[in-house]
Parts: C-alpha cells; sequence; structure tokens
C-alpha cells in the first residue's frame, strides 16, 4: 500500500460503531410489553428549575417482568415525575403510593405491535444512512488520495477495506433489526 497515503479504517470504524450505539439506545427505548429500566431513558422531569432524567431523581426498579417502580428521593418531585410519565406518550399509567410510583406495563395489542415494529425499522434505516454517510466520507478521502498519485492497486484495496467494513456493520443492523422485530412482535 502507498507509503503517503493512510485511511484511517479505525476512525471510520469508530463512527460506525457509534451508529450502531444510537440504534441500540432507540431500541431499548421501544416497549415490548416487558418491564425494562431502559424505556424510561427519554422522559425527562422538571427539577429544581432543570431537566433531568428520571433515574437523576428516583431509583428505578424492575421487581416483576411487567412492572417498574421508580422511588422519588425528594417527595416534592413525585407529581412531576408522574406527569412527565403521563405525558411522554410511552401510554403507560403511573400509580402513586407516597414517594413510590408503579408503572404496571400492559400487553401490546397487535396493532400496537405492527406500529412497533415500523418504528423499529425506521431506527435501523436511519442507522444505515448514517453508516453509508460514513462511507462515503472514506470513499471521498480515496478519490482525494487518487487525484493526488495514488496507485490504481492502493486505491482498489482501500476501497474493497472500506466497502467491507460498511457490509458488516449494515448486516449488523439488520441483525439487530430482525433480533427486536422479534422480540415485540413475541406474545
Amino acid at each position: 500500500m502507498s507509503e503517503e497515503f493512510e485511511l484511517d479504517l479505525e476512525d471510520l470504524e469508530r463512527r460506525m460503531e457509534g451508529a450502531m450505539n444510537a440504534l441500540r439506545g432507540e431500541f431499548a427505548s421501544l416497549r415490548t410489553g416487558r418491564a425494562s429500566a431502559s424505556m424510561l431513558e427519554p422522559v425527562m422531569v422538571e427539577s429544581y428549575g432543570q431537566m433531568m432524567p428520571i433515574n437523576q431523581v428516583g431509583t428505578v426498579n424492575v421487581p416483576e417482568p411487567r412492572m417498574v417502580t421508580i422511588n422519588v428521593w425528594d417527595k416534592s418531585l413525585v407529581q412531576k415525575v408522574e406527569k412527565a410519565i403521563r405525558e411522554s406518550g410511552l401510554g403507560i399509567n403511573p400509580q402513586t403510593d407516597g414517594t413510590i410510583i408503579r408503572l404496571p406495563i400492559p400487553e401490546l395489542n397487535e396493532e400496537r405491535r405492527r406500529e412497533l415494529t415500523k418504528v423499529a425499522g425506521q431506527y435501523a434505516e436511519n442507522a444505515r444512512i448514517a453508516i453509508r454517510n460514513i462511507r462515503r466520507d472514506g470513499m471521498e478521502k480515496l478519490k482525494k488520495a487518487k487525484a493526488e498519485g495514488m496507485s490504481e492497486d492502493d486505491h482498489k484495496i482501500w476501497h474493497d477495506e472500506v466497502q467491507e467494513l460498511t457490509d458488516r456493520y449494515i448486516e449488523a443492523v439488520d441483525k439487530a433489526l430482525e433480533k427486536k422485530q422479534a422480540e415485540i412482535m413475541q406474545v
């Protein structure tokens, strides 16, 4: 390979891994009918003049497969946490008992399951787009290097490396989507 040109494949891989991590986070926030503490991560509560995630105002636990509990540390925030959950669009009705808020996770109906698989598909497509954009950045660097005198053989080798990396991450996105859709459709 050319001594003058060294494409930073590790940087491309790190960025593609970032897209995968973002996808995993989005998948974790999708409600599948099973209780999970991560489903509350996107919910923010107004606390002491700031917006904070729920896990910073109370302890989130999953005592049963269909129940999440939040033990709110400051009694004055219980109403705000309850309101934030109601307005979050999660479709969960909180039940308050002192400083403990219980979130019973209802069964998902067939229609809602299908909607969630579509949402998961959209998240996966966004991750694929991000990965292809990273690939395009790498290919543009290769094109510049070729214009600056990189040999045809070196260009082909680097091109294949970038394409192989891209294919590997696109395949990982597809597998993650398949797994998440199966989890959502599981009754």
